[in-house]
């Protein structure tokens, strides 16, 4: 593969588009050496890649069994990694469970989580000038609502996103061997943690979504215990990870262009749906999704044998100039965007109108309350590329 799309690079990582728009210009999907895969960056192949039933979510278990065998099994049992019929049994349970209300009951509960958030970055402002809009804003709200609809006591938040945080890394291609372990050690600790809460559930019923996926049955089908745990590891993971990276991509697009800002501070509710989707698609959190040739398929231009990987690649999927106008541009009002930043196909993100409720209610809440913010120094970009964001936003009140 020509060079000029490295992962190796911290150049690339550090703002992959430059090289995006030169393998879109190939016309079709591009093989990997390094990454020993197939790679689609136009919008309408890494749309077909995610639709093509050919295409499948393989899941390869890692070696030795021993050491990951709760990594392995927490993925093996989890929706995201399987395919019909086994997929469409977990994912029926699953929408079954989150059918009881669990959605749009949480719109209030949201505003009260970020007054709160809120009232605390702006005392922390007045003390030192700024706060850090990831650390004080964008990264406790998601992991904050996610643990309220799931039922996990407030005393054990805290430990949710370093588990998390150490399970994604494993979704990266430049990890270390401690990077490893941590992800194991996470996932024991993290599945041993539900399986207690799951069956204190049991014992005692709660109206919380752990109470209602232990309790869901379809079809005289019910979650297996490990099926539970799964579920909810990939709810935490995927339920906030996606919110805390795209508010964060979306509001240094925003802060860094002011025109777009201020429009969405003159009419903070009724600019914040198209001004969301517009952070999403503009610098998307997830930049990458894996399938695997369950036969060999033409797709994309090219023939990926059976067994041969090819990804969508989400964010140059995004920018792609054939389906969205002027696409290097940030427009808060960009309507119609069909942007595929939650994925398509049966893999569709199931967590995506949660997300979209937070960043639907956070954005305007933050515009509402802080028209005057400014992006200030020190902002730390994560060196990831899989998984794309901020680890610090440092920004001052104004």
């Amino acid at each position: 593969m020509a060079p000029r799309f490295d992962l190796s690079d911290p150049a690339t990582v550090l703002d992959p588009y430059p090289a995006f728009e030169q393998m879109r210009a190939e016309g079709h999907a591009v093989w990997d050496d390094a990454l020993g895969m197939w790679l689609a960056f136009r919008y309408d192949d890494a749309n077909a890649v995610l639709r093509t039933r050919q295409l499948g979510r393989i899941f390869k278990a890692r070696e030795p069994e021993d050491v990951w065998e709760t990594f392995n099994w927490l993925h093996e049992d989890a929706l995201l990694e399987n395919e019909p019929p086994k997929h469409t049994r977990l994912k029926s349970l699953v929408a079954k469970a989150f059918a009881r209300g669990h959605i749009e009951t949480r719109r209030v509960r949201i505003q009260e989580l970020c007054t709160e958030l809120l009232d605390a970055a702006e005392a922390k402002a007045r003390d030192g000038g700024t706060f850090d809009v990831i650390a004080d804003y964008a990264e406790p709200l998601p992991v904050l609502v996610i643990a309220d609809l799931l039922g996990f006591p407030a005393s054990d938040v805290p430990l949710l996103r370093p588990w998390s945080q150490a399970i994604v890394k494993m979704y990266e291609y430049d990890r270390t061997d401690e990077d490893n372990r941590h992800a194991e050690l996470a996932c024991v600790e993290f599945a041993a943690y539900i399986d207690d809460l799951a069956k204190a559930r049991r014992r005692e019923p709660g109206d919380d979504l752990i109470t209602h996926l232990a309790d869901v049955e379809a079809e005289g089908e019910k979650l297996t215990e490990r099926e539970l745990a799964a579920t909810v590891v990939l709810l935490l993971n995927a339920g906030h990870e996606a919110t805390v990276n795209g508010f964060g991509n979306g509001i240094v697009a925003l802060l860094s262009r002011r025109d777009q800002w201020n429009t969405v501070v003159a009419d903070p509710w009724g600019t914040a749906a198209t001004a969301v989707e517009e952070m999403l698609r503009y610098d998307t959190p997830a930049q990458l999704f894996e399938r695997t040739a369950t036969r060999d398929v033409d797709i994309a231009g090219v023939t990926v044998r059976q067994g041969q990987k090819i990804a969508a690649m989400l964010g140059s999927a995004n920018r792609d100039p054939d389906v969205f106008a002027a696409a290097d541009t940030f427009d808060v009002g960009r309507d119609p965007n069909p942007h595929i930043a939650f994925g398509a196909g049966i893999h569709f993100c199931l967590g995506a109108p949660l997300a979209r409720l937070e960043l639907q209610q956070s954005l305007p809440m933050l515009a509402e309350r802080m028209p005057s913010l400014t992006l200030a120094d020190g902002a730390q970009p994560r060196d990831t590329f899989v998984l794309r964001g901020w680890d610090v936003v440092p920004v001052a009140v104004g």
